[in-house]
């Protein structure tokens, strides 16, 4: 029975990650920053509260521990810590106590096209990490999904209150995964010694269809507004100019997402449809 350290455990896909694991038999260490999180988790073997930023109080939290699963980052900064901190560092230190501990392979989730947008502040430091993982000799795996389900609120969000704002023409194309088939790619990818891999959901959206389901979710007619282009661009050119990377890091990822094509790999069960309907019940 393989021994795992979950790295990010709190968050949407780390808590749907361990579930997972268990669900398969594997004994599961997970890293918390304080006790009051152990209440997020039905069933774990072992908790390690620690800091990934703080070195000293990392030593033993990969000790035995075969294979490290990491979705740790910040989407919007806190606690004064930036990307570089989190992203970067705080990964950079669990590798470091991976290797001293000779732990088998290391997975880290990254996220879709990060690769070519090295130039946005939250992919510039997780980027920098997947190169010191890839140079690091360690066995590995880097995971780059696309938008999760519960990033897609922001449509229905729009959506409740009767018209969804789209930048240009709405054709830009999409697979959102849920966490649920996500944290199953991960842990296959890992048995399987995958060492690259994009990961989304089974239906293919335009940015249009995704303003139209959420909109139906909500029974609402049919109501999108194309916004220029142009102001898009500004808005980021606006707040990289006038505002700290804490401010703009998250925007200028959303704002930059939306003027691509990001689709990935075909994966999972779930559909947005399904997951939108839930969302309205919970709401109504």
């Amino acid at each position: 029975m393989k021994k795992v350290l979950v790295a990010g455990a709190t968050g949407y896909l780390g808590q749907f990650l361990v579930k997972e694991l268990k669900s398969r038999g594997f004994w599961v260490r997970v890293l918390i920053r304080s006790e009051k999180q152990k209440v997020l988790f039905e069933a774990v073997d072992e908790y390690f509260i620690g800091q990934v930023t703080v070195v000293s109080g990392l030593q033993g939290v990969t000790e035995g521990i075969d294979w490290v699963f990491s979705c740790l980052g910040i989407t919007r900064q806190k606690d004064g810590m930036t990307y570089m901190d989190v992203d970067y560092q705080g990964n950079a230190n669990l590798l470091k106590e991976a290797i001293k501990d000779k732990v088998e392979r290391f997975q880290y989730v990254s996220a879709i096209n990060g690769d070519k947008l090295r130039h946005l502040k939250i992919f510039e430091a997780k980027e920098r990490f997947v190169d010191e993982l890839k140079t690091s000799g360690m066995s590995y795996s880097v995971i780059r999904p696309n938008g999760f389900f519960s990033d897609m609120r922001d449509f229905l969000d729009m959506a409740k209150k009767g018209r969804v704002f789209l930048f240009g023409d709405g054709c830009f194309k999409l697979n959102p995964v849920h966490g649920a088939d996500l944290a199953k790619v991960c842990v296959d990818k890992m048995s399987d010694d995958i060492t690259d891999e994009t990961v989304g959901g089974p239906d293919v959206f335009t940015q249009n269809e995704l303003a139209e389901l959420a909109l139906k979710a909500w029974n609402k007619p049919v109501k999108i507004t194309h916004v220029p282009d142009w102001t898009r661009r500004f808005t980021i050119w606006l707040l990289r100019t006038f505002t700290s990377s804490k401010t703009y890091g998250p925007i200028e990822f959303f704002l930059t997402a939306m003027a691509y094509n990001n689709i990935a790999k075909q994966y999972g069960q779930h559909t947005l449809s399904a997951f939108f309907d839930s969302e309205v019940r919970k709401r109504k």
